[in-house]
């Protein structure tokens, strides 16, 4: 058994090969972005979604490769590329993977995403779709913590001491990613399939002014969330980061959902599958704070 993760560089595939270097030592692993520099300390592979012909290279890594202890590859991680038109893409290399022996797949979706919704909701109905062909899990997380240590809100909070959002007073159970992680750990891993989607939830309900609050006492300093209309968060999207307007009004979309209180609950996903209650955002600033500074 060896298992693929995509996206390995990313929030949530990185954290993943770092648990199971840790606790499953036995079961190899190749993470494949669309770089291999700079080096990684785990094996590596060149994966590009949007260049088909690099597919296969992680597959022929596993069954050829005499430089490292692996097999077959049996299971993927799948994180999506943030395009609009996603489905068709996703299912091609779903369907080029089963052809390869892949018998289990773990999707990194989002809660906002149900079975048969945009974006992943497809991804996720056609994986269910399949039945006793394959083993599979969809995860479902809320908005990570780390997207604001990471991500998109991190050079604001540094550089202006600002949050912002269209989000209004609307709250939401941030996720630590390395309790998603956690959860494909086991997903990937667990000898009985899980063949579910997982709502995976932080512990607590916060506003993005609580984040705020939070963060300005953990760094000692004012840290603000400026609340933006859709239209505006559309337009400081396409300003601030530079994404084009299609993807801006995907990503505002988003938060209406938060903006109307829609996403309001916690649950026990995190602790039922893996053992251990998530971490709190606060735990999570002490951690991070290095960054912010």
């Amino acid at each position: 058994m060896t298992i693929l993760i995509l996206g390995g560089r990313g929030k949530t595939s990185s954290r993943l090969a770092s648990i199971l270097s840790t606790r499953a030592p036995e079961i190899p692993f190749i993470v494949a972005s669309r770089t291999t520099s700079p080096p990684s300390p785990h094996k590596q592979a060149i994966f590009d979604w949007l260049d088909e012909s690099t597919w296969g290279q992680p597959f022929e890594m596993a069954s050829t490769s005499s430089a490292f202890t692996l097999g077959p590859i049996s299971a993927v991680y799948i994180v999506s590329p943030p395009v609009v038109d996603l489905f068709p893409l996703a299912k091609r290399f779903i369907d080029f993977a089963r052809e390869k022996g892949v018998k289990r797949f773990v999707l990194l979706s989002a809660s906002t995403f149900e079975k048969g919704g945009p974006l992943m909701g497809k991804v996720h109905e056609y994986l269910a779709g399949l039945g006793e062909e394959i083993a599979w899990t969809v995860l479902r997380p809320t908005w990570f913590m780390q997207n604001v240590s990471e991500a998109q809100f991190l050079p604001f909070i540094k550089g202006e001491d600002k949050i912002y959002s269209s989000t209004g007073e609307g709250k939401i159970p941030f996720v630590s990613t390395d309790d998603i992680a956690r959860v494909a750990f086991h997903a990937l891993t667990d000898e009985r399939p899980h063949n579910t989607d997982h709502l995976i939830l932080g512990p607590e309900l916060l506003s993005y002014g609580d984040i705020a609050d939070i963060l300005s006492s953990v760094l000692g300093r004012k840290i603000t969330h400026v609340s933006l209309s859709e239209a505006d968060y559309v337009a400081w999207l396409m300003s601030a980061t530079g994404v084009s307007e299609n993807y801006a009004k995907m990503l505002a979309g988003l938060e209406i959902p938060i903006r109307n209180r829609e996403l309001e609950e916690v649950n026990d996903v995190v602790e039922r599958v893996t053992g251990k209650a998530p971490m709190t955002f606060s735990e999570f600033a002490e951690v991070a704070k290095e960054c912010w500074l």
